[in-house]
């Protein structure tokens, strides 16, 4: 006779199900399995009986019973003493004259660590352990990476440095074509350079959100889109105007000049410029707010604060470098100041006296 021993070290079955064992029978091991795999669908034990059953239903040429022997969830000692007995219990309760071998069904080396207490009282034809097809762990692995590369983002981060790095080699081999190998390092390296910082920067954050905001812009009709690119362009023409002007400077002066005189040129030929493009961005920026209904007296401090201290700048710059007098610096220095603090209190009090919707109490 054919003795299908199911061994279960840590007693999962008697522990989870309460069910007495040892388990003898294929109908009570079936049962026995149903119950376990209720209480615990994740337990491995599940499968040692059922493997057992179906080890059970595949033999045909000669007589075969299946148990299901538990240990203890002590130590391995005393573990292997309850299952010694309950193979002792399973062997006197088989009424046949035939010869017993027995063969084993585990989940793992923990529970083959019997096998030698078992052997010691039936003839041990084998051992069989189960393995499950659906392991947690590379499955996990599994749909992790597969998450991963369906996600664009994710997969845009791992993928494009990790493809900068593949196509070194073969851009080198075509390099070596053209007899020029240090080309290709350089520009790979770079392209991996700039991706990287721009990761770490957040600069790809950064133009999406831009590219965000200009898209809803234009679909908002904002009037600070047209503002913002008209200002774009009055700061290149002002870059421009400040270098024309230190070139005229130092064409001027063949001694060099100095850094102040290098800074102040700069700032006399572009700072009327850099006004324009200042208060067009704060006007388009306030009519933004009026036509949105939010509106307050004091953005429009904004165009005239810009003025002030373009006027302030111009003073400075044309005074340091010789193009205008003291009395010019005097007049800039106080209109300017006079402009920004007339301004501050006049819509102060068209706040106090005449406020907004949005400034009313409530």
């Amino acid at each position: 006779m054919l003795l299908v021993l199911c061994v279960d070290l840590d007693d999962d079955l008697g522990r989870k199900t309460g069910i007495s064992t040892p388990v003898i029978g294929r109908r009570d091991v079936r049962e026995a399995a149903v119950e376990l795999a209720t209480a615990d669908p994740e337990d491995s034990d599940v499968n040692v009986l059922f493997k057992g059953l179906n080890i059970t239903e595949s033999v045909d040429d000669e007589s075969v019973e299946v148990a299901a022997v538990t240990g203890t969830n002590g130590g391995d000692v005393a573990a292997n003493r309850a299952v010694g007995e309950e193979v002792d219990t399973v062997l006197a309760s088989l009424s046949t004259r035939e010869e017993v071998r027995a063969l084993i069904v585990t989940d793992g080396a923990q529970d083959e660590s019997v096998v030698p207490v078992i052997r010691s009282r039936v003839t041990v034809d084998g051992v069989s352990r189960v393995v499950v097809r659906q392991a947690q762990d590379l499955e996990s692995i599994y749909y992790t990476i597969k998450q991963v590369l369906n996600d664009p983002e994710t997969r845009g981060t791992l993928l494009m440095p990790l493809g900068i790095l593949l196509l070194m080699y073969p851009l080198a081999v075509l390099a070596s074509v053209f007899d020029l190998p240090g080309l290709v390092l350089g520009v790979t390296s770079g392209l991996l350079g700039l991706y990287l910082l721009s990761r770490g920067l957040g600069v790809g954050e950064y133009i999406d959100s831009a590219a965000e905001g200009a898209r809803r812009s234009l679909y908002a009709g904002r009037v600070t889109l047209i503002t913002y690119l008209v200002a774009a362009v009055l700061l290149v023409i002002g870059g421009v105007s400040g270098v024309d002007q230190l070139e005229t400077m130092q064409a001027a002066d063949p001694g060099g000049l100095g850094a102040l005189e290098v800074l102040s040129a700069l700032v006399y030929g572009a700072i009327q410029w850099f006004a324009a493009a200042g208060a067009t961005t704060s006007l388009g920026q306030i009519t933004d707010e009026y036509l949105a209904d939010q509106l307050e007296w004091r953005y429009l401090n904004a165009p005239l604060y810009v003025l002030a201290i373009a006027v302030v700048l111009h003073g400075v710059s044309a005074y340091v470098l010789g193009i205008e007098g003291l009395s010019y610096l005097a007049a800039a220095l106080t209109s300017g100041t006079l402009l920004g603090i007339s301004s501050t209190l006049v819509f102060a009090i068209a706040e106090s006296r005449y406020p907004t919707d949005t400034e009313a109490p409530s």
